[in-house]
């Protein structure tokens, strides 16, 4: 058992860790939005893939504490 509760400590931070990065990259990347609208079609498609990031490391959470 602290095998797996060491490994789902590990997985929580690591998601964490991730969100937290990913975070930050859509800020920039909101911040770059905001200076001119056109940047979007420039942008818009990375700023897309941020969001799913966060959106898959929730999904990895609901799994997380599914155990």
């Amino acid at each position: 058992m602290k095998d797996l509760d060491h490994y789902l400590e590990t997985a929580i931070k690591n998601i964490q860790d991730d969100r937290e990065v990913t975070k930050e990259l859509l800020d920039d990347v909101m911040r770059y939005l905001s200076k001119d609208e056109e940047r979007h079609t420039q942008v818009g498609s990375v700023a897309a893939k941020y969001v799913e990031t966060l959106q898959r490391s929730n999904e990895q959470l609901v799994k997380i504490s599914g155990l």
